[in-house]
């Protein structure tokens, strides 16, 4: 089996996310506490390399599933708050800042289809398990009910 690309290499010229965010946030607890080796296995039949590019790593993917459900984002707002959220590019396992998406938004469709609703349910289990023992579930909690008022406001 091949690897999933990774073309995120350490840059020079961008300080790394990990000297520039406040490592106390729910959602680098979060990341730091989430098992990415268990992660990683149990999607590896949904991540071999077939034709064409190789795919994602499974952190980012897996990262971005988490989120988009945390926040109850569509694809489209996903990718947005990922371009200037540091703390979502943490999560998603990337080394610094950077200006654009390092992949296509078609690929968020692809992924749930390969991985199907049992492996996200899985996914989203794990991380709402590591989130409560943290104690990052409540601060990602309250952030996801405020979001939802000023919703219903708007």
């Amino acid at each position: 089996m091949s690897k999933p690309r990774d073309d995120r290499q350490k840059d020079l010229f961008r300080p790394p996310l990990d000297q520039i965010i406040d490592m106390g946030h729910p959602l680098v607890r979060l990341a730091d506490e989430i098992d990415w080796g268990f992660i990683d296995q149990r999607f590896a039949a949904a991540c071999r390399a077939g034709a064409g590019q190789p795919p994602l790593p499974t952190r980012l993917v897996a990262g971005l599933m988490i989120l988009k459900h945390m926040h109850a984002l569509s694809d489209e707002e996903l990718c947005a708050r990922w371009v200037e959220n540091p703390y979502f590019r943490y999560l998603c396992g990337e080394p610094s800042f950077c200006h654009k998406l390092p992949f296509d938004r078609s690929s968020l469709t692809r992924w749930r289809q390969r991985l199907g609703e049992e492996q996200l349910a899985a996914l989203l289990q794990e991380s709402l398990s590591v989130a409560h023992k943290t104690g990052a579930l409540a601060a990602l909690l309250y952030a996801v009910l405020w979001r939802c008022a000023e919703r219903m406001k708007a």
